[in-house]
Parts: C-alpha cells; structure tokens; sequence
C-alpha cells in the first residue's frame, strides 16, 4: 500500500554547470518536488526520482536521513558509484531505462527522509520523499475477574496506531504506549457491571494496513491460572488411585486372614476305606493265634 499525501513542483530557471571538469554553463531547468509516501512492512520498495530515461542521465544521487543513520547511494553515466548504507538499497533501472531506488523488505530501520538529486542533460530534478511505515498490529482480547469484571483489547506494535471499538455501549479507557522502535502498542479496557452477559462482548481493530474491520470476541482471562486446574486435575487422579489400590490392599489382607483361620482338612472317605481291609485282616490272623 502506498499513500502520497502531497506534492509540490517548482519549476525555476537557472544557470548551472556540470560536474568539475565540464564546465559548461546552460539554461537549465530545476525542478523540486515533495511527496510523503508510506509503505507496509516487509514489502519491497521503489522510489522513483525521474521519468527520464538512463541515456539522459549525467549522474543521480540519494540522501537518506533514516531512523538510526544518514548514508548515500549514488550513480553516475561515467560507472562511478558509491554506497554508504550497505543495507540492501540499491539503483535499480526500469526496462524503459529509468532509474528507481530499490529497498528491500521495507522495516521501521527504513523510516526517514529520502532526498535525490537526479541531473539530466539539460536541466536537473530534486526530489523529497518522507517516507513512513505501516505496521500491522498483533491482536488480543480477554477478561479479568478481580474486585471488578474488567474487559481488555490489545492491539501490539503497529504503526500508526489502531483504533478499537467496543460492541458495547459503555464507555471505554484507551492508553497507547510508544515502543522504542516506534511501534505503538494500544490497550482498551471496559468496565463491565457484575452478571453482564459476556457471551457476545466484542471489540473492533481498525488499521491502515487492513482494508476491513478485524473483531475479536473477549473470553476468559489471559492471566487466569490454568495451572490450578491442571493441579487439581493431578491431585483427584491420585487421590482416586490411591483409594482404589488402598480398597484391593484391603480384600487381599482380609482373604489372608480367613485362610490362616480355617480348620485343617480332615481324611476324606475314600482313605478311611482304603485302611479298613488292611486293618480287618490283622484282626482275624490275630484270633487264630488266640
């Protein structure tokens, strides 16, 4: 996505030379243009400083005041080049021969003021591009049960920054905080009455980086302490093992018991029968002898 907020041309015309060694003075035409742009993070970016083609370039060069320092790409038609971001950015030429900056994967690091003086035959173009980025922010919603019933939206590190509506028609407090980098984190927190019906709480994100509306239902808590549920979940587990194992340890003690209780077995028929012929015949060996 590109946004161009405003442009200015200044044609003036003027006395000019080439660069040391030419030395030829002309009636040259100097244009000076100003523009804001702003791009989407992570896209590949092209700054454009003149429509005319390479064959009439005599040299082009780019100023850059960016967020964390100041450095320079720059061309010339005698192959003469210098670069002083190391950065990626680089002269790009179109296949109309026009020649482009190129910034790859656009970050905040990229944010300033780009400034090309691009000098043709003939005359010469000077162009200031405000550059600014759109970052997408991370989205959250939830709800927090204290002394009060507390609903949350969070829209993390975007730029610019989101705004956030509420489906409900309570008024809402809204705090924005500026990261070090630029980025801007917004939290929205609405006030709810005790027993308000939380099933259909929504809020709205709106940003540039989307072309619609995002919503996010609020549930239950962020913070809330899903490790106490975990741990009484362990805790019934091993209590309800322990009763069981406990209950088996108790039957098996209690058949121990009977069986050390319980009467020696006494001799079935079956041997008493197999002793009586043995025993009968002593008796009548023994009355013969009597």
């Amino acid at each position: 996505m590109m946004l161009i907020f405003a442009t200015v041309f200044l044609l003036v015309p003027a006395a000019w030379s080439h660069e040391p060694g030419t030395n030829q003075s002309t009636n040259v035409t100097s244009t000076y243009v100003i523009r804001n742009l702003t791009f989407n993070s992570g896209s590949n970016v092209n700054l454009n400083c003149s429509n005319r083609t390479w064959a009439q370039t005599i040299y082009v060069i780019w100023d850059m005041m960016l967020t964390n320092k100041i450095c320079k790409v720059s061309f010339s038609n005698e192959g003469r080049g210098e670069d002083t971001c190391k950065d990626g950015k680089s002269l790009r030429n179109t296949s109309r021969a026009q020649s482009y900056l190129h910034i790859p994967n656009f970050s905040a690091t990229d944010v300033g003021v780009y400034k090309c003086n691009f000098v043709y035959n003939g005359g010469k173009e000077d162009y200031e591009i405000n550059v600014a980025i759109t970052v997408p922010p991370t989205l959250s919603a939830w709800i927090e049960h204290g002394d009060k019933m507390v609903a949350v939206c969070k829209a993390e590190r975007g730029k610019p920054a989101a705004n956030i509506s509420w489906s409900h028609s309570r008024d809402s407090l809204s705090v924005e905080t500026l990261e070090s980098d630029g980025l801007i984190t917004v939290e929205s927190r609405l006030e709810l009455d005790k027993g308000t019906d939380t099933k259909n709480l929504t809020c709205a994100f709106s940003h540039p980086s989307w072309e619609k509306e995002k919503t996010l239902v609020a549930k239950l808590s962020k913070d809330f302490p899903w490790w106490l549920i975990l741990t009484g979940v362990v805790v019934s587990v091993l209590l309800v093992g322990f009763a069981i194992f406990a209950q088996k340890k108790i039957l098996m003690l209690r058949r121990c018991h009977q069986c050390d209780s319980s009467p020696s077995k006494s001799p079935t028929i079956e041997e008493v029968e197999e002793v009586e012929p043995y025993a009968s015949y002593v008796q009548r060996v023994n009355s013969i002898y009597n």
